[in-house]
């Protein structure tokens, strides 16, 4: 017995959705990847004596100890991820050798880097990089040290860094770019006197709709419930 050839009326629907599946996919893909935002503001480094490493806690929380290298790198980023480190090296020896110890005092190695022009904001030009050895007491705070040496500095209601020796001379953590997210990084991102801790408690999913894999996902059940029908009647 010849099998009766499959009506067009019943592949084109496949066809159809199997397209328009795709190009859902590739918008939603799209619209995922759109929603990065990227902001302006100083993050917070500590030298482990070779390389940099992301502060866990901002400048105002952090005790460091004598010997410590700290760096404040000014750039336009999303979050820790892809935060652009301070160019110059975490050299506690080279940075405090003119600075011999002291009674009753601890010596903090502090790198400020304010960046590029492509980071900066528009009207405005970024120092060049410097080093700075900070005399402190025993229990100062990274922005103890960091006041010691780079007045003045400007700081936000939420205990944000805002500005190093002056620079930027306005704004503070602005986004410049991306199209979703607050009008801040998280504080945990940036050179905040808060920990990252306290900031996981303010962070949501920022969304609230369904995810990209969901939506494809429930397509493709879709579609293979079509692809079921038409084989059915193919073998009737």
């Amino acid at each position: 017995m010849s099998r009766t050839p499959v009506p067009a009326r019943l592949r084109n629907p496949v066809v159809a959705l199997l397209a328009a599946l795709v190009a859902a996919s590739a918008v939603l893909l799209g619209a995922g990847s759109a929603e990065a935002a990227g902001y302006r503001y100083w993050s917070f480094w500590d030298g482990n004596g070779k390389n940099w490493e992301y502060a866990t806690q901002g400048p105002s929380l952090l005790r460091p100890d004598d010997g410590s290298v700290q760096g404040f790198r000014f750039a336009v980023s999303e979050d820790s991820g892809d935060a652009a480190q301070p160019r110059r090296a975490p050299d506690f020896g080279a940075i405090c050798a003119d600075t011999p110890a002291k009674d009753g005092q601890k010596r903090v190695a502090l790198v400020i880097d304010p960046g590029t022009a492509a980071d900066a904001p528009d009207g405005e030009k970024p120092p060049a990089p410097r080093t700075a050895c900070a005399q402190v007491a025993p229990d100062a705070s990274s922005a103890e040290a960091l006041a010691s040496v780079a007045k003045p500095l400007r700081y936000d209601s939420s205990a944000m860094l805002c500005a190093i020796s002056g620079y930027p001379k306005s704004g503070c953590g602005e986004q410049v770019s991306g199209e979703g997210g607050s009008a801040k990084p998280t504080p945990s991102t940036t050179a905040s006197g808060r920990t990252a801790d306290e900031a996981d408690g303010d962070s949501g999913d920022g969304g609230g709709g369904p995810s990209v894999g969901l939506l494809v996902g429930i397509g493709a059940v879709l579609l293979l419930g079509v692809a079921a029908v038409v084989q059915a009647r193919r073998r009737r």
